[in-house]
């Protein structure tokens, strides 16, 4: 079977181990990845399609924000199970799928959205036609991923405890990367920036924002944390729009 991604999270210890992560105070996601995605995405989109959605809490906010519809495409059981029984909105749909096989409808949605999911996917341009195909004129699709100096780095010995040094290597040898994370061998797929830029322009889009994770010093409580990220760049983002 081709490696997927998502079936970590449906391997109990691995998803105890995430959610503890993802709760914690401080952690990547709310301080890095949500302030900057939630900058990028337009705030005037009604029909909403969020690819990786993963509990769906995101997309309660996004509901309460003005949406008038929101698809999540999720491929973990264990993270499907946990965003339906937390469904609190008829605007809601949660389909169990990878993203790789859903059948994309034209035309439907103003916004497709994905978070941290992408470095999963072998095939991107495939699926950046199908998120085209699937947005309305003038539709927008905005992505965040591990950061191409992260992904680099990723397969190359480190001592034990917090990372203190980042050695890219093999940048532009792109593939298969493979990560010890959470107490698991986890897969991840390491691409250059350039890729990513050019992915989206082949699949048609107008790639009109390009960001990288600088963090703001507001969203964090700790000083020591703060001057960690501004290190090295976890996460990039990048916003296309369908003309």
């Amino acid at each position: 079977m081709a490696y997927r991604g998502f079936d970590l999270y449906d391997q109990a210890s691995f998803f105890n181990k995430y959610m503890e992560r993802r709760n914690g105070i401080e952690n990547a996601n709310d301080t890095l990845e949500k302030p900057i995605i939630c900058e990028m995405i337009s705030k005037e989109a009604r029909c909403i399609l969020d690819l990786g959605c993963g509990n769906a809490a995101w997309g309660h906010e996004l509901i309460a924000s003005g949406a008038h519809s929101y698809t999540g495409l999720e491929g973990s059981r264990r993270m499907v199970e946990l965003a339906r029984r937390n469904l609190c909105s008829p605007k809601m749909e949660i389909v169990h799928t990878p993203l790789e096989t859903w059948n994309y409808p034209a035309d439907r949605y103003d916004l497709a959205v994905s978070r941290l999911v992408i470095h999963y996917i072998e095939d991107i341009l495939s699926l950046f036609s199908s998120i085209y195909r699937t947005l309305k004129k003038d539709g927008t699709f905005v992505f965040s991923v591990e950061h191409p100096v992260m992904t680099s780095s990723y397969g190359l010995s480190r001592a034990e405890g917090i990372k203190q040094d980042w050695i890219v290597d093999n940048y532009f040898v792109t593939g298969e990367r493979e990560q010890e994370w959470l107490g698991s061998k986890v897969t991840k797929y390491h691409r250059t920036l350039e890729d990513y830029f050019a992915a989206l322009q082949k699949a048609g889009f107008t790639v009109e924002q390009i960001r990288e994770s600088r963090p703001d010093k507001q969203n964090f409580l700790k000083e020591e944390t703060f001057h960690r990220r501004m290190r090295i760049p976890l996460f990039l983002f990048m916003r296309g729009k369908k003309i």
